[in-house]
C-alpha cells in the first residue's frame, strides 16, 4: 500500500521578507516626503497669499485718501477756504484749532489746507514744531517708534460725505468742519454753524499722516503701517486731537514720490520727485507709493536674498541690511546681508514689494 506524498508547507523566505520591507520603506518614505513637500509648498503659498492680501488692504486704505486730497466740499481750491493757517514757524496758532491737543503734531498741522499733500523723504518729521505728545498721544497707550528711513505721507481734505451735523453748534461737537459754497468756504469749530442756508455744505476736516512704525499691536519688533489722524477724543463734546491708529501689521517700509505737472496747468504728471523736491510753481497731480510687506513670522531655513530697489532706494547708492537707521536712506535693501544668527532675524521673513500710482481727482482744484 502506497502512502500519499506529503505536501510542501514552504513559507516566505528571509530574503523575500527583507525585499518586501525594503520596498515598503521606500514607498512610505516617498509618501512621507511628498506630504512634507506638499505641506511646505502649502505654507509658502499661504504666506504669499497673506502678504498679497495685506498689501492690497494697505493700498485700499491709502487710495481713497490720496485720490480725494485737495477736495474741500463745494469750493474749488484750498486757497479760498478761510480760517486756515500755515505751519511756518512764527505763524500764530489758528483759533479754529487752538487747543494743545490739535497741535500735538505741529502748530497748525491740522489746518494748513494749502499743503493738502505733504511728505517727509526717508524720515519722520511731520512738522518742525511737532511735540513729544504727538508720539505718545494721551489715552491711546501708544509710543511711536518710526522706521527711521521710511517716508511719511500727510493728506488733508474734506470728508467725502457731507456731515449730518450741519446746524448743530460746534460747542456740542468739537469737530473741525468746512462750511462751503460754490464761491467761498471757511473752517470753523467756534460754535457758529453755517446755518440753514441750502447753498452751504458742511464737511468734516480729514487729516491723516501715514508712517511706518517698528512695532505694532501684534507685538514689539513687528513693523506696521500707522497714521496720526485728526479726531474727536471723548465723543460728543470731546476734544479735537490727534490719535494714533494702526492700519495693518507687517508693513516694513513705505516710499512715496509725487507726480508733478511743472506748469500747474495741464494736470498731467510729467515727472516724479521725492517729497520735499516739488517746485513751488508745480502742481502735484499723482502720488506713487511703494509698500514693502513682510510675513507674520520668520521661516526656518529660509533666507531672503533678494535686493529690493524701489523709489529712491537704488543699488547704485549701495545696499543695507536694515531700514531702521537714517543711513539706510536712498540705499537698496538686502535682508540677507544681516549677520544676525537669531532665528527671528529679518532675513528669515518672506516679503512682497507692491507699487501703485494714484491720480488726484482734484489736483488743480477742479
Amino acid at each position: 500500500m502506497m502512502r500519499p506524498a506529503k505536501k510542501s508547507m514552504a513559507g516566505m523566505s528571509l530574503i523575500e521578507l527583507m525585499v518586501a520591507l525594503t520596498i515598503s520603506m521606500v514607498l512610505i518614505f516617498g509618501a512621507t516626503q511628498v506630504y512634507v513637500d506638499s505641506r511646505a509648498a502649502y505654507n509658502v503659498n499661504e504666506t504669499v497669499a497673506r502678504l498679497q492680501e495685506n498689501a492690497r488692504y494697505a493700498m485700499s486704505v491709502l487710495e481713497p485718501d490720496i485720490r480725494m486730497s485737495n477736495y474741500w466740499g463745494l469750493i474749488k481750491g484750498a486757497s479760498l477756504v478761510g480760517n486756515q493757517a500755515s505751519q511756518a514757524i512764527g505763524t500764530p496758532t489758528s483759533a479754529v484749532a487752538a487747543n494743545p491737543e490739535a497741535n500735538y503734531c505741529g502748530n497748525n498741522f491740522a489746518v494748513d489746507l494749502n499743503t493738502n499733500l505733504q511728505g517727509d523723504d526717508n524720515s519722520y518729521v511731520l512738522s518742525a514744531t511737532r511735540t513729544a505728545s504727538c508720539d505718545s498721544v494721551a489715552g491711546t497707550g501708544w509710543a511711536t517708534s518710526p522706521m527711521l528711513s521710511a517716508d511719511t505721507l500727510t493728506i488733508r481734505r474734506a470728508s467725502a460725505i457731507a456731515s449730518a451735523t450741519a446746524g448743530v453748534p460746534q460747542s456740542l461737537l468739537n469737530f473741525i468742519q468746512i462750511c462751503s459754497t460754490r464761491l467761498s468756504g471757511r473752517l470753523y469749530s467756534d460754535g457758529n454753524p453755517c446755518g440753514a442756508n441750502p447753498a452751504f455744505q458742511v464737511n468734516n476736516l480729514v487729516v491723516n499722516a501715514y508712517y511706518v512704525d517698528n512695532n505694532s499691536s501684534v507685538g514689539a519688533a513687528t513693523p506696521s503701517l500707522r497714521r496720526k489722524a485728526l479726531a474727536t477724543v471723548g465723543g460728543v463734546g470731546g476734544t479735537i486731537s490727534f490719535v494714533d491708529q494702526e492700519i495693518i501689521a507687517g508693513v516694513e517700509d513705505m516710499q512715496v514720490q509725487f507726480g508733478i505737472d511743472p506748469t500747474g496747468v495741464t494736470g498731467v504728471a510729467t515727472q516724479y520727485v521725492n517729497p520735499g523736491a516739488v517746485p513751488a510753481t508745480a502742481a502735484i497731480v499723482a502720488v506713487r507709493v511703494w509698500l514693502l510687506v513682510r510675513s507674520d513670522a520668520p521661516e526656518t531655513g529660509f533666507i531672503d536674498n533678494r535686493v529690493y530697489a524701489y523709489g529712491d532706494r537704488l543699488v547704485a547708492n549701495g545696499t543695507v541690511s536694515t531700514l531702521n537707521v537714517a543711513a539706510s536712506a536712498i540705499k537698496a535693501y538686502q535682508p540677507s546681508a544681516d549677520t544676525s544668527t537669531a532665528p527671528t532675524a529679518a532675513k528669515h521673513f518672506r516679503r512682497i514689494l507692491i507699487s501703485r500710482t494714484f491720480m488726484i481727482r482734484n489736483s488743480l482744484g477742479t
